[in-house]
């Protein structure tokens, strides 16, 4: 219960990567073959080619010169999968990295109860499983898809040979495990340091909105695909307890929805029960 605005994902057209649509446990099985160019089920156009891709990011993969990036782009493989695909699993032996072309994916660990802590929403652009593939050890995260996405699967033998070829390419994956890094560092201080559960909902909201604002903006408009039980695997805490707190935040007038789009009122008030 309790799920914001949900979003579809669209990508430009692409002619030179392998593409497969993958029900549920690639990379599992074969690796994917060289399809005939068509729309996926999930309401996507095919990413052809990387140089050319529109949706480009400014991170370590989609921010290689064109040279490097065809290059790197000729060694994988470009995959469409539906909202809820695990991309890999908490444990399991890296087969490879996972470049997000577009949508988003869940980034999880489970406790041995079972509890669930949601660590991060990776968004189109970001690479999942790097730090696993470079040391050679299981993941320690599962990686779940949260909506159709297209994701650039590249084999982790052929990725660490041409780390070793390749200055630029080892450089910028170098940079990309950093920031994975001091983000899980944030992200464990925030979520240990908060004093309340109001206080790390507070965070996550914030968390959502645009880093830029127009000054006269009185509210902010939140677009976010969680549910309330999302929410509460995010901030270590009951689905019960995000209901109830979102709850006391809309009597506050800090929040409102307007349908299934959060907007927040009061974001001086929400920024001091964060701090």
């Amino acid at each position: 219960m309790g799920a914001f605005w949900f979003g579809t994902c669209a990508v430009p057209e692409r002619t030179s990567l392998n593409r497969r649509t993958v029900p549920w446990n690639y990379p599992n099985d074969t690796p994917p073959r060289p399809m005939h160019e068509m729309n996926t089920p999930y309401g996507l156009e095919i990413v052809e080619n990387c140089l050319t891709c529109k949706l480009r990011q400014q991170h370590w993969f989609c921010g290689l010169s064109a040279d490097t990036l065809k290059l790197l782009g000729s060694a994988s493989h470009l995959t469409t999968y539906p909202g809820g695909a695990v991309l890999f699993v908490e444990g399991q032996t890296p087969r490879g990295a996972f470049v997000l072309c577009s949508g988003r994916a869940k980034l999880s660990t489970t406790s041995r109860d079972g509890k669930v802590l949601i660590l991060k929403i990776a968004d189109a652009g970001e690479v999942l499983g790097l730090s696993a593939v470079i040391a050679g050890e299981p993941f320690e995260l599962t990686a779940e898809t949260a909506g159709p996405c297209q994701v650039n699967f590249i084999e982790r033998e052929v990725l660490l040979s041409l780390m070793q070829k390749n200055g630029e390419i080892g450089l910028h994956a170098s940079q990309a495990v950093s920031k994975e890094f001091q983000s899980a560092y944030r992200d464990i201080h925030d979520l240990v340091l908060a004093r309340s559960s109001a206080g790390k909902l507070a965070k996550l909201l914030l968390s959502w909105t645009p880093e830029r604002q127009p000054f006269e903006a009185t509210e902010i408009r939140v677009r976010a695909s969680l549910t309330h039980e999302e929410m509460a695997q995010m901030i270590g805490s009951s689905r019960e307890t995000v209901t109830r707190l979102l709850s006391d935040l809309k009597k506050k007038n800090l929040i409102r929805l307007d349908g299934s789009t959060l907007v927040i009122r009061n974001r001086t008030a929400l920024e001091a029960l964060a701090a």
